[in-house]
């Protein structure tokens, strides 16, 4: 690979991972967390950059990616679970949230009162997924799209914004309110999900691979090499503009209250710039939001075009931008109503089966470990899931209660590190792990 190959492919990944919840949540959580910014900050960051980078690591380390790490529970969870993994990354959710966001951040604030917002977001979905299936059809290129075009672009419209607030604003911070008052660091650990970035890192995994082997790498151990270090490049990026973003958003929160990190996000723009500040601020939204879906769209794109021969990787493409620009005209109150409980079932799921996967040679019977521990983790998740959507669950839910950490939104530790354990005590002769060899197919 040349010199800057590696730097231009961290700078993609950072703008596939960077959307509208990485833009939106930071900031919120440093008005919020006031005073306990950087503990919540530490747990943000350990859901929203941690985790993302150790699983496209986990990924990179096992032959035939993200379905091997599956099929190490079983064959069948592995089809469901990546299959839910990307239509909610993709279609479902992630990507007509992102559009969403894209609309009422960078066209909204311009319109004038007699604006019809229903027709005006059709019309700007249209364009909008137009343009992504046209890049993602095109997405051998897209290393030098996003990376070397859009994401410097990207970076310095928000170190402006930022550095007028490191100048800007002052002050002592508020004191931690809105669930930071007791347990901030768990509070920060638990809005780190709402990146999606962990579900997302399965997916991307595949189109960092392919970006790498596009450049002529083919032995195993240079792969590795070369997608941690991209990894760690767009690590350290998510990592600088949340602290960033957060810390704007702490002191912009001394000044009044707001109901979401939208509303933050403008006010400080105004706030700052003045008048070209919601201009700055929208085309930052429209850039985040764009690489994201595309990058999405690829992924989906590759993913299921290789699990259904018969699909070709143009027509899922055409399918998964259809599906999002129907459901991103649903509006983005619904979209986030219906994304918090999946990701409060999905990301337990995920952070067992990747933590886990580092310590596998370690087990006797790796199956039944992992299928101990995914189900006993899986349960508990799913009561968490179906509690965040308002189901009464009676005394589930008061079981659920009694379990440690409950009450920070981690009640499934204890029933994962039980299953695990149990997995291990019952030993005996190792099973023969399936793997499977993922080629990837795209016109």
């Amino acid at each position: 690979m040349k010199k800057f190959d590696t730097l231009f492919i961290g700078f993609m990944l950072f703008s596939m991972f960077f959307g509208a919840g990485n833009l939106i949540f930071p900031p919120m959580l440093g008005a919020l967390s006031g005073t306990s910014y950087w503990l919540a900050m530490a747990g943000f960051i350990i859901t929203a950059v941690g985790l993302p980078l150790a699983v496209l690591i986990a990924v990179s380390l096992v032959k035939g990616g993200a379905e091997a790490l599956g099929n190490r529970v079983h064959p069948t969870f592995s089809a469901i679970f990546m299959a839910v993994v990307y239509l909610s990354i993709g279609p479902f959710l992630a990507i007509p949230r992102n559009a969403s966001v894209a609309f009422e951040m960078g066209i909204l604030p311009f319109a004038p009162e007699s604006f019809n917002k229903t027709l005006a977001l059709f019309v700007y979905s249209a364009v909008f997924f137009l343009i992504v299936y046209l890049t993602a059809l095109n997405h051998k290129k897209m290393e030098k799209y996003m990376g070397r075009w859009i994401t410097p672009v990207l970076l310095i419209s928000i170190v402006t914004l930022c550095t007028a607030g490191f100048i800007k604003l002052g002050g002592d911070s508020n004191a931690p309110t809105g669930g930071y008052e007791k347990g901030a660091f768990f509070k920060g650990f638990i809005e780190g999900y709402n990146t999606m970035d962990a579900l997302a890192s399965l997916a991307f995994g595949i189109v960092i691979l392919t970006a790498v082997k596009q450049r002529g790498i083919s032995n195993e151990k240079q792969l590795t090499r070369y997608t941690v270090k991209a990894a760690a490049i767009a690590g350290s990026l998510l990592a600088l503009v949340y602290v960033s973003l957060g810390y704007v958003g702490g002191k912009m929160g001394i000044t009044g209250t707001f109901e979401s990190g939208t509303e933050l996000l403008t006010a400080t723009s105004a706030f700052l710039l003045g008048n070209s500040g919601p201009v700055l601020l929208g085309l930052i939204f429209t850039l985040a939001c764009f690489t994201t879906v595309a990058g999405l769209t690829v992924a989906c794109g590759q993913y299921f075009s290789n699990l259904i021969p018969k699909l070709s990787y143009k027509a899922v493409v055409s399918m998964v931008a259809l599906v999002g620009f129907v459901l991103s005209n649903a509006g983005l109150a619904q979209i986030l109503k219906v994304s918090v409980p999946f990701l409060v079932t999905a990301y337990p799921l995920t952070i067992v089966l990747i933590t886990l996967s580092f310590f596998h040679r370690y087990f006797k019977n790796p199956r039944r470990v992992y299928g101990t521990a995914m189900l006993f983790t899986g349960v508990f998740a799913a009561i968490s899931g179906l509690s965040t959507f308002g189901l009464d669950l009676g005394p589930i839910l008061t079981l659920r209660n009694a379990l440690p950490f409950a009450s920070a939104g981690m009640d499934w530790v204890v029933p994962a590190l039980a299953g695990t354990l149990i997995g291990m005590a019952m030993g005996g002769k190792p099973k023969e792990l399936p793997t499977q060899n993922t080629e990837l197919k795209a016109s």
